[in-house]
């Protein structure tokens, strides 16, 4: 990739070069891939960091053999590294988007709700890992217990807007050749940079087929703003393709809200296609069977994994010398020079003496390495593995991290990760209405009214728990006489 076009590339492809580059690592879909080959699917969910949240026998006892069969056929024919290439992703940084409920298949019952297979992705304050979960969302079950049935999830129903249910070549490892089909790949690139609009008729066939309507009309959402636009599917007879015929001011603003909305996944250009067009990314950096599906990606050569090459060592100027800087023994060290220097050197630095130039650079490097944006970048996306790898290649297995931005991120990921644990465990309620209700918030509407997506979080709990607690009757003896005496040691300082 051409460095020194970043200026010319506009964001949205900017982040979803990123995006291919990090979010879905090559031993992430090797692992998946083999897996899925062998028949464990929950072993190829585990590697693509999807938590199943699916009790087959339950699932049986509740809706029969007959559901249970076509369940257990998808989850053989999902692909989890595949569903988490082509899951929606938000600005700037192209994470997974939050406190989603995106279907992936709908089981059609008679006179009662269809149940969906789901996969839901964390509100942002626990979205640490970027883990997603597979779970069954039971129409009638939810009609009749209201909230309590998703809990603590803030948006369980699935959404109207982002589904995979009528695309299922973006998940289905056996329908995944449909996407070069689907996605326009083979025909010219649309006029609205972003926009499929020449691919909007043919699927909004498919939506409406699916809403059991043979025309009509349909919205699409156009930008972030919930801007809806309504056209009529229109057609002269069954022999002839429908064309679309935008309907302008016609349907006041809450019929359009009603109408069916074109998926995400239909109304936009895949990114793939976008970056393959730009010469951003190559056959051989798309998912395998994302570029077997594409034929403009087969004109292009793959990029054949070479293995890795052991780096040069860093150059330092070091008392009129250039000196060597490389890994001895698992260790980042100054090769040109003795050990018992070094020892002695960084015994005269502890003193606070001038540090060599080997060791500043040494210490330089362990707390604010080069490669530091593609560790934050990997642990964004929740690669810990990823990034872990890049670190010990630059400093070695037996370094010791020192304070700076380097240990900051990694510190940071590791707490963040708690977070996740206490949504996953359901201690922690997805809905920051309900985090406030429940008492263990601040308690207080206007903290509780912060967003749609939970970003409040245990943050309020740790506000309210780092608070100095009121002395009263309640307070323990012990505690009113550390607090109330005027001369008590203070054994709290830092050493």
């Amino acid at each position: 990739m051409a460095h020194h076009f970043a200026n010319e590339i506009p964001p949205h492809l900017s982040m979803w070069q990123r995006v291919r580059q990090y979010a879905v690592p090559p031993s992430m879909i090797e692992t998946a891939t083999a897996r899925r080959a062998a028949g464990d699917w929950a072993g190829a969910c585990a590697a693509a960091r999807v938590d199943v949240d699916l009790d087959l026998r339950a699932v049986r006892n509740r809706h029969g053999t007959e559901l249970l069969t076509r369940l257990r056929a998808d989850l053989r024919r999902l692909a989890p590294d595949l569903l988490r290439w082509h899951m929606p992703r938000i600005a700037p940084d192209g994470r997974l988007r939050p406190g989603l409920t995106l279907s992936l298949a709908r089981y059609e019952r008679d006179a009662t709700p269809p149940v969906h297979l789901v996969v839901r992705t964390p509100p942002a304050w626990a979205d640490a890992g970027q883990r997603m979960a597979l779970a069954l969302w039971d129409g009638a079950l939810a009609a009749t217990a209201g909230r309590r049935y998703a809990a603590p999830h803030p948006h369980p129903h699935p959404d109207r807007r982002f589904r995979l249910d009528l695309h299922r070549h973006l998940w289905d490892a056996s329908r995944s050749r449909e996407l070069g089909l689907r996605s326009g790949a083979g025909g010219v690139a649309s006029p609205e940079p972003g926009w499929a609009t020449d691919r909007w008729a043919p699927e909004a066939e498919l939506l409406l087929r699916a809403e059991g309507l043979p025309r009509g009309a349909f919205a699409v959402r156009l930008g972030a703003r919930g801007h809806r636009a309504a056209f009529a599917l229109v057609a002269p007879d069954a022999g002839h393709a429908p064309t679309l015929r935008p309907l302008g001011d016609a349907l006041p603003p809450r019929q359009v809200t009603a109408l069916p909305v074109l998926p995400e996944a239909a109304a936009r250009t895949l990114p793939d296609l976008e970056l393959l067009r730009a010469g951003l990314v190559t056959a051989g950096r798309l998912h395998p069977l994302v570029a077997a599906a594409l034929p403009m990606s087969a004109a292009q050569p793959t990029a054949a994994g070479q293995a890795p090459t052991p780096a040069d060592p860093h150059r330092v100027p070091c008392r009129g010398e250039v000196h060597r800087i490389a890994l001895r023994d698992s260790v980042l060290t100054a090769v040109d020079h003795d050990p018992d220097q070094l020892r002695r050197e960084e015994l005269l630095v502890a003193f606070g003496g001038p540090p060599l130039p080997c060791l500043r650079a040494i210490d330089a490097v362990h707390r604010s390495p080069e490669a530091l944006p593609a560790v934050r970048e990997r642990l964004g996306h929740g690669d810990v593995t990823g990034a872990l790898a890049v670190v010990e290649g630059l400093l070695g297995t037996g370094a010791v991290l020192r304070d700076g931005p380097l240990r900051d991120a990694l510190e940071s990921a590791a707490a963040r990760r708690v977070d996740h644990g206490l949504f996953r465990a359901g201690l922690v309620s997805g809905d920051a209405g309900a985090w406030a209700r429940s008492g263990t918030g601040c308690g207080s509407a206007g903290d509780a009214d912060h967003g749609d997506d939970g970003r409040r979080g245990p943050d309020a709990a740790r506000r309210k728990a780092a608070r100095r607690p009121r002395i009263d009757r309640h307070t323990p003896v012990m505690t009113r006489r550390k607090r109330g005496t005027r001369f008590r040691p203070r054994t709290g300082l830092a050493c």
